[in-house]
C-alpha cells in the first residue's frame, strides 16, 4: 500500500496543479488565498444557528504564526485544550474528552471538508490534517457537533480548505526558524464559469526543540469543482501525506523541569518514530433546489504506518465510507436528516524492535471496524426571536480481530447507542444570543480499549465486558457583539457513566483501561475580544475545567488528571496590516494532577510570546513568531498513570510520563499572493 500511495501521489498532484495552473490568468486577482470572506461568513452563519458552544477560526487569526500543529490554529478557540508533545503530536481535549489516551486522540471527530479522517474505530491521527492548507476551521463542542453526525463528548473540528472560487491566483509562503526549521507552501487556484480547481503543496523539515525529534514531511491537497447544472454541483478532493517523525519520548518529573531538551533513553535506543504515508480521495455532490438541499458523497483513505516504539508496529489500513445529508426549510421550520457509514480493515503486524528496525514477528492480525450513524434535527421558530431545536443521533459499531500469529486471542464486539438533543436559541437583540441545550453523548471503545492485556497471568484478548462511555450534558451560554466588545461564553455540566479510564486490575476490573462508574465534567468556556480602535485588539480565552470521580470505589472523589483547572490565554494586537505587533501570554496558575490517585501535581507556569507582521509591498507580507521568550521550563502534557511517585531531593520521581513545554524559539517568514 505504501508503494501504491507513493506512485499515485505525484500523478494526483500533477493533475490537480495543472488544472490550477494560470490557464485563466486573466481571471486571477490579488485575493488573499486563504481568507475568503464568503466561505468564513457562511461558516459563522451556520455556527450562529447552533444553540451551544461553537466558533469559527479563520486563517487570518493565525497567519503570523509558524503553523506546525492544531495548537497553532486553535489556541484562541474557547474550551479547546491543546498541549504539544512533539512535532505535530499534541494533546487535544474538549470538555475532558480522551483523558485516558496518552497518545493521539479519542472522543473527538476530526474532519477535512466535512469528511471524517478518523479511522473506522473512531480513533484518529491529527497529523494528517495540514493546518497551513486551511481557509478556516469550524469547532463544534460537545453535542453541538450533531450536524457532522458526531455524538462524542468532545464534539468535532472541521478543517475547510480553499477552492478555486474562494482563492484564485497564486499564494507562496516560506518560513525559517530555530532548530533548523524550514517550511514552504505553494498553492494556486483558478475558476471558470463551470469549473474551478485549487491545489497546494507543502514541505517542512525541523530538528525539533528536543533530541531525537527530527521531522520531515511532504504534503499535497487539491480539489476540482464542477457545476453540472443550476441544480447539481460536485467536488473531488485528493490528499497525500508523507510524514517522518522521530519520537523523543516522555521524561521524568525532574528531567522535564531541568533538562527538557533530552530524549528518553528508550526512545533513542529503539530509534522510536511515527512514519505515515497516506492517500485520501473523497467526493461531495450537491443537489440544490432552493428550499431543499441534498449532499451525498464517499471517501477512501489508504494509510501505511511504520511505528517503532516498544515494538515495531507496522500497519496498512484501508477505510472507506459514504454519507448523505438533506436540509429542508419551509418558513419557520428547518429539518436536517443525515447518515454516515465507515468500514476499515487493518493488516496489523508487530515485530521485535531492533534499533528501529523489524526483528522477529510477534503479532499478525486482521482487524476490521465498522461505524455507522443516522442523525436528524428539527429547528422551529414559534416567534421571531426564539428557535427551538430537537434532534438525535443513533450510532452502532463493530470491532473484530482475527489473530494469525500470536498467543493473543481475537474476537468480536458490537455496540449501539441513541443520543438525543434538545435546545433553544433566543436573540434578544440583533447581535446578541442566549442559548441552552441538554444532550446525551456516547463513545464506543476502539481497538486499543477492546483488545487489551488482562488477567493473571496476562492474556491479550477481547474485553467483552467493556461498554460505551455515555454522558448527559447540560449547557447554557451567550455570544454576541456590542460596540467594541464581542464575547462567547458557555457553561456546561456533564454527568458521565462508564468513562474510559485507567484502573488497578482486579477480579472485577480485568483490564487497565476500563469503564468508571460515575464521573463529572463541568466547566466554563469563555472568549472575550475588545477592539476599541482599528489599531488595537485584545482577545482572551479562559477555560475552567472541574473534572472528577464521583464516589469511586478506587479513587473516591479525586480530580481527573491531565487537564488543569484554569487555563488563560491573551493576545494584544497593536497596529495595522501595514505594521503590527502582538504580544501574547499563556498562563496555567496550577498544573494538573499526573495520576488518578492525586499523588503528584505539576507546577503552574506562564509562557510569554510575541508575533508581528509588516506589509513589504502590495501582496507581500513578512511575519515573525517568538515563543517562550523567557525560556521557561515547565511541564505541558502528561501521560496519566494510576499512581505517580512524588519527586523529592532524595528520590526523584521515576515515572517517565511528562512532556516539557516548547522551548524558546524564533521563526520568520514571507507570504506573497498574486
Amino acid at each position: 500500500m505504501n508503494t501504491i500511495a507513493n506512485r499515485a501521489a505525484p500523478l494526483l498532484a500533477l493533475a490537480i496543479c495543472l488544472a490550477a495552473s494560470p490557464a485563466h490568468a486573466d481571471e486571477a486577482d490579488s485575493t488573499i488565498i486563504v481568507t475568503a470572506p464568503t466561505a468564513t461568513d457562511a461558516a459563522e452563519e451556520r455556527a450562529s444557528r447552533t444553540p451551544g458552544g461553537t466558533d469559527v477560526v479563520s486563517y487570518e487569526d493565525y497567519a503570523d504564526k509558524s503553523v506546525v500543529s492544531l495548537r497553532d490554529t486553535l489556541a484562541f478557540s474557547p474550551g479547546v485544550y491543546l498541549q504539544p508533545r512533539y512535532g505535530q503530536e499534541v494533546r487535544i481535549s474538549i470538555r475532558g474528552s480522551g483523558l485516558s489516551r496518552g497518545f493521539h486522540m479519542r472522543g473527538l471527530t476530526l474532519l477535512q471538508d466535512g469528511v471524517p479522517i478518523n479511522l473506522a474505530d473512531d480513533n484518529g491521527d491529527f497529523q494528517e490534517l495540514e493546518p497551513i492548507f486551511f481557509d478556516h476551521l469550524e469547532v463544534y463542542r460537545g453535542a453541538n457537533a450533531l450536524r457532522f453526525g458526531s455524538g462524542t463528548l468532545g464534539g468535532a473540528v472541521n478543517g475547510v480548505t480553499p477552492t478555486g472560487r474562494t482563492a484564485e491566483g497564486f499564494y507562496l509562503r516560506g518560513d525559517v526558524g530555530s532548530f533548523d526549521s524550514y517550511r514552504g507552501l505553494v498553492s494556486a487556484g483558478v475558476a471558470g464559469d463551470r469549473v474551478d480547481a485549487w491545489g497546494a503543496i507543502s514541505a517542512d523539515t525541523s530538528n525539533g526543540d528536543r533530541d531525537h525529534m527530527k521531522r520531515r514531511s511532504f504534503r499535497f491537497h487539491g480539489n476540482v469543482g464542477l457545476k453540472l447544472s443550476d441544480v447539481v454541483s460536485t467536488r473531488f478532493y485528493a490528499s497525500y501525506n508523507n510524514i517522518k517523525q522521530e519520537i523523543p519520548g516522555a521524561l521524568t518529573y525532574n528531567q522535564a523541569l531541568t533538562t527538557p531538551r533530552r530524549a528518553s533513553a528508550a526512545a533513542v535506543a529503539g530509534d522510536q518514530a511515527r512514519d505515515i504515508v497516506s492517500l485520501r480521495l473523497q467526493n461531495r455532490t450537491t443537489f440544490d433546489w432552493g428550499a431543499f438541499k441534498l449532499d451525498v458523497g464517499g471517501f477512501v483513505n489508504a494509510k501505511s504506518l511504520y511505528h517503532p516504539i516498544f515494538q515495531v508496529i507496522d500497519q496498512d489500513s484501508l477505510d472507506l465510507g459514504g454519507f448523505v445529508r438533506a436540509d429542508y426549510m419551509a418558513g419557520p421550520v428547518e429539518v436536517t436528516l443525515g447518515g454516515e457509514w465507515r468500514r476499515g480493515t487493518t493488516d496489523a503486524l508487530q515485530f521485535v524492535n531492533i534499533a528501529g528496525r523489524r526483528g522477529a514477528l510477534t503479532f499478525d492480525a486482521d482487524q476490521t471496524a465498522r461505524t455507522a450513524n443516522i442523525y436528524g434535527e428539527v429547528r422551529v421558530r414559534p416567534v421571531e426571536r426564539l428557535t427551538l431545536i430537537a434532534g438525535g443521533v443513533y450510532a452502532d459499531g463493530v470491532r473484530k480481530r482475527r489473530v494469525n500469529v500470536s498467543t493473543s486471542l481475537g474476537g468480536r464486539i458490537a455496540f449501539d447507542a441513541f443520543s438525543p438533543k434538545f435546545g433553544l436559541l433566543f436573540e434578544p437583540g440583533e447581535n446578541v444570543q442566549l442559548f441552552a441545550n441538554y444532550s446525551r453523548s456516547a463513545e464506543f471503545p476502539g481497538f486499543g480499549e477492546v483488545f487489551q492485556t488482562i488477567g493473571t497471568p496476562p492474556v491479550s484478548q477481547v474485553v467483552s465486558t467493556i461498554r460505551p462511555q455515555r454522558a448527559w450534558t447540560a449547557e447554557i451560554g451567550t455570544r454576541g457583539k456590542m460596540g467594541v466588545v464581542s464575547w462567547d461564553l458557555a457553561l456546561y455540566r456533564s454527568t458521565l457513566k462508564g468513562e474510559l479510564l485507567q484502573f488497578t486490575t482486579n477480579a472485577s476490573i480485568p483490564a487497565a483501561t476500563f469503564n468508571a462508574d460515575r464521573t463529572l465534567h463541568q466547566g466554563v468556556e469563555a472568549a472575550l475580544e475588545i477592539a476599541p480602535t482599528d489599531w488595537l485588539r485584545l482577545r482572551q480565552v479562559y477555560t475552567y475545567s472541574d473534572l472528577r470521580f464521583r464516589d469511586d470505589s478506587q479513587f473516591g472523589d479525586n480530580r481527573l488528571p491531565v487537564v488543569p483547572k484554569h487555563v488563560y490565554r491573551a493576545e494584544a494586537r497593536i497596529g495595522s496590516d501595514a505594521l503590527h505587533v502582538a504580544p501574547n501570554v499563556e498562563w496555567v496558575p496550577d498544573g494538573p494532577y499526573a495520576d488518578y490517585r492525586n499523588q503528584v501535581r505539576t507546577p503552574g507556569y506562564a509562557l510569554l510570546g510575541v508575533t508581528g507582521g509588516a506589509r513589504m509591498a502590495e501582496g507581500v507580507d513578512a511575519f515573525v513568531d517568538v515563543r517562550n521568550i523567557t525560556g521557561k521550563k515547565a511541564i505541558g502534557d502528561i501521560s496519566a498513570v494510576i499512581a505517580a511517585t512524588a519527586p523529592s531531593n532524595v528520590t526523584p520521581a521515576a515515572s517517565a510520563i511528562y512532556y516539557p513545554v516548547e522551548r524558546r524559539a524564533v521563526s520568520a517568514g514571507i507570504r506573497a499572493r498574486f
